[in-house]
């Protein structure tokens, strides 16, 4: 696994943007919550936001909204922390800010990156952009540290923290049920057998009149 270093920008190793199921890039960076390196949060979920600048609208809404629901994401072996390129002295005056006047506290780490690095090496910034503005991108991350998921939304519209919620408990569910989620599934409902790959599965498959490749699993 690489190493991101924040003093300067390091392109990912791959040369392209993170996809679905990489290895996350290790990095160390400064945060509000002190010094906090990627590879710490091993053993654990982890869901890594980006977002445009401090002190904008849509970023503060996120914000509220997300440390409002920082307890459910705990109680999900989840932690939370994000990035921009605005200094750690931007984050701390924002998130003070945003305790003043509202009463909500930020706790999760909020990363400072001026260089955009550890943005390049995620593919939240495009490589030869010098601009920020356009960037954010969320990526679930499993315990095992390889990216499970990955939505990106443009700098105008704020992400769905119940959505957020709903993906993780999608993700632990189907690892653990080794099955998958229905369009909409939400926890309780019913899961999704995997499909028969082979003819002979197919055949033998569909019993009390269910298609072989759509059977659904009681919760």
């Amino acid at each position: 696994m690489s190493m991101i270093e924040t003093a300067q920008p390091i392109a990912p190793q791959t040369g392209r943007a993170l996809r679905i199921n990489d290895a996350a890039p290790d990095f160390t960076a400064r945060t509000t919550q002190g010094e906090k390196r990627l590879s710490d949060y091993r053993g654990r979920w982890l869901v890594l936001l980006s977002h445009p600048a401090d002190f904008t609208p849509v970023c503060t809404s996120e914000f509220i909204a997300l440390a409002r629901q920082s307890d459910t994401f705990e109680a999900l072996d989840c932690d939370l922390m994000a990035l921009s390129v605005d200094s750690l002295y931007s984050h701390l005056a924002w998130v003070k800010d945003i305790y003043s006047r509202t009463g909500v506290k930020v706790s999760f780490p909020i990363i400072e990156d001026p260089s955009m690095a550890i943005g390049h090496a995620f593919g939240m910034v495009d490589s030869g952009s010098s601009d920020s503005a356009t960037v954010r991108a969320t990526f679930v991350i499993d315990p095992e540290g390889i990216v499970r998921a990955i939505s990106w939304y443009p700098m105008n519209i704020g992400r769905s923290v119940e959505e957020l919620l709903r993906l993780v408990k999608a993700l632990q569910t189907s690892d653990r049920e080794h099955a998958s989620t229905p369009a909409g599934w939400m926890p309780g409902t019913p899961l999704l057998e995997p499909a028969a790959t082979t003819l002979d599965a197919a055949l033998a498959d569909g019993e009390g009149g269910a298609a072989w490749y759509y059977r659904e699993r009681s919760a």
